[in-house]
């Protein structure tokens, strides 16, 4: 650091290399992040758009991968993107706007508004409730096959609310967090009803406009829209068109399209009172409820500290994910330096969390991750040019190497494309390899057997159809599969009873990493689990002290320590297996 007075006497010529180095200090951190994203759309983990700014100023934006892949349609930061739940942050806004009018009292009962509602749960949850997602109204999209069965029709919002008005809670309002769309579904309605417009022309009216957001809107499957990015998911090393989603399902839970560039816009409005007065932008952002391992929820937004890269420094972001069909998207704020991080997906899946800490190292020169190559994606590869012999071998020089990851779910891909292309034998041999690398993982076994079945080996296939049934007790489609290959199922069908008095034994928070933590109730004699930022769901007994999920592939395993009390939880999913301990409270 040079003295005061070098500075005065040398002021021109420094002022000029303080300009050089600053221009050149940028540039270094964009090609830095443009080496990052590229790397992860060359191993086939980012297709989308992303923009980043700094001191509130735009750094970098680009496009990469297809916006659509029938016309080779490249994504550009101008592409327009489904952004899922970021949808809600402006559902809150809209509901601030209210408050800040006098329209509308946080604090007051919903039936005040929504005077269909019914009374005994409506007339204890407040809007605020529903803004921080401590209602404990169910969360309709979590409803067992909701996803699959009920939403291709459309809705008008008032019908659609039956869906979970009449249910009971699953705690009382304000009693904890817990992630639910249906709270922003009703939040639209109330919006709806207290101004007399629809949810759609009131994001126009009272935040597109003003902010001259041209390319942002409520999506219609049916509306032409320009620049609109088709949504894919990806099957093993190619991609499918996404499930169709009729866009009144999501509603003001995230029924919105966007692109990058407006978020931006979005982004510097909050450091303005352009939208609301200072005193309702601090109630916005207000840390309520802890909801993220230790971090909070605010009205629409996640806030707390994030990791920077690799280092064990963090920062203050504020900051939300979406993940619709075919989609994932992620706006994260950091206000100490004005920084955007905003990534789009349109193929779903994508490691959008790491992406952005990588980002936010290179911005604050930390250390950071670069992507891995896919060992799938280069076994199938060699697969198809030299066979599955090539293709075993070069899993084996490669799986371990730390140029690679390893992953179930990736190769679980790759051999249901051989499996669907008519190479079951090959198909079986990649299952055998996944089970080797996950052999706590139920599916695995589940595939095995398909491909076994396929190839006639029944005898093969029953036996992993049971193994894998054995493991996770809700895969009800492998015990289909056994029946008709005339394999016994009684051993999975006998109802398990477990007392009271051990039910309430494993009620209590467990913490598996420091921000996560699953939280164990009982409702009657239903034992429900919630794991950091996510639905809360109904798990079942498999033995006394084995518990599985129905609506994901999970298992949960309560551990006594040598006086016989429970001291931890162990959480096995996707051939991984996390234990934590019981946290004191």
């Amino acid at each position: 650091m040079k003295s005061h007075h070098s500075w005065f006497k040398r002021g021109i010529l420094l002022w000029g290399l303080l300009l050089v180095s600053s221009i050149s200090l940028s540039q270094d951190k964009v090609e830095e992040i443009d080496k990052l994203v590229g790397k992860y759309a060359e191993y086939g983990k980012f297709n989308g758009s992303v923009l980043v700014a700094d001191q509130g100023q735009v750094i970098y934006k680009k496009g990469f991968g297809m916006a659509n892949m029938e016309w080779d349609i490249p994504n550009q930061s101008n592409t327009k993107h489904r952004i899922g739940s970021i949808t809600k942050q402006f559902t809150a806004m809209l509901i601030l706007q209210l408050a800040a009018d006098g329209k509308l009292d946080l604090q007051a009962p919903i039936t005040t508004y929504l005077p269909d509602y019914p009374k005994t749960t409506g007339g204890k949850i407040t809007t605020h409730h529903l803004l921080t997602h401590t209602s404990g109204i169910p969360n309709y999209t979590a409803f067992p096959g909701f996803m699959k069965n009920d939403t291709r029709d459309p809705y008008e919002p008032e019908a659609f609310v039956e869906k979970f008005a009449n249910k009971d809670l699953d705690f009382e309002p304000g009693a904890r967090f817990s992630y639910s769309n249906s709270g922003y579904f009703l939040l639209g309605v109330i919006v709806e009803k207290l101004t007399g417009k629809t949810y759609e022309d009131l994001l126009q009216e009272k935040i597109f406009t003003p902010l001259n957001m041209q390319d942002t809107g409520y999506d219609h499957h049916g509306d032409i829209i320009k620049n609109r990015a088709t949504g894919y998911e990806k099957r093993g090393n190619t991609y499918v068109n996404s499930r169709y989603l009729d866009m009144s399902i999501p509603y003001a839970a995230g029924s919105m399209y966007s692109t990058v560039e407006d978020l931006y816009l979005w982004d510097q409005a909050l450091y303005t009172n352009k939208l609301l007065p200072q005193e309702f932008m601090d109630l916005y952002f207000k840390p309520y409820i802890k909801a993220f391992g230790n971090n909070h929820y605010a009205y629409g937004w996640g806030v707390g500290y994030d990791r920077i890269g690799t280092s064990k420094d963090s920062i203050y972001v504020i900051q939300h994910g979406g993940g619709i069909n075919g989609f994932n998207t992620i706006i994260s704020r950091a206000t100490s330096d004005k920084s955007l991080v905003v990534l789009f997906s349109n193929t779903g899946g994508a490691p959008l969390n790491q992406m952005t800490r990588s980002i936010r190292g290179i911005l604050n020169d930390k250390d950071y991750n670069m992507p891995k190559k896919s060992v799938a994606t280069e076994v199938l590869e060699v697969i198809r040019s030299k066979g599955i012999d090539a293709g075993i071998a070069r899993y084996h020089d490669i799986k371990d190497s730390k140029s690679f990851s390893l992953n179930e779910r990736e190769m679980n891909g790759i051999g249901y494309q051989l499996l669907q292309s008519d190479k079951a034998e090959e198909a079986a041999k990649v299952f055998k390899l996944n089970i080797e690398a996950f052999p706590e993982s139920s599916n695995v076994y589940d595939s095995y057997a398909e491909a076994l079945m396929t190839l006639g080996q029944n005898e093969g296939a029953i036996e992993n159809y049971k193994k894998s049934v054995s493991m996770d007790p809700s895969n009800t489609a492998a015990i289909e599969h056994l029946k008709k290959l005339g394999a016994d199922v009684s051993e999975f069908e006998k109802e398990i009873t477990i007392t009271d008095t051990v039910l309430e034994s494993y009620v209590g928070k467990y913490q598996l990493m420091p921000n996560f933590i699953i939280t164990v109730t009982k409702v009657d004699k239903q034992m429900k689990a919630q794991a950091t930022g996510q639905p809360q769901f109904d798990i079942f007994p498999k033995s006394e002290n084995e518990f599985y999920l129905k609506v994901v592939k999970a298992q949960i395993t309560f551990n006594k320590n040598e006086e016989g009390h429970i001291e931890s939880l162990t959480l096995l999913q996707g051939g991984q297996k996390i234990t934590g301990k019981r946290m004191v409270e």
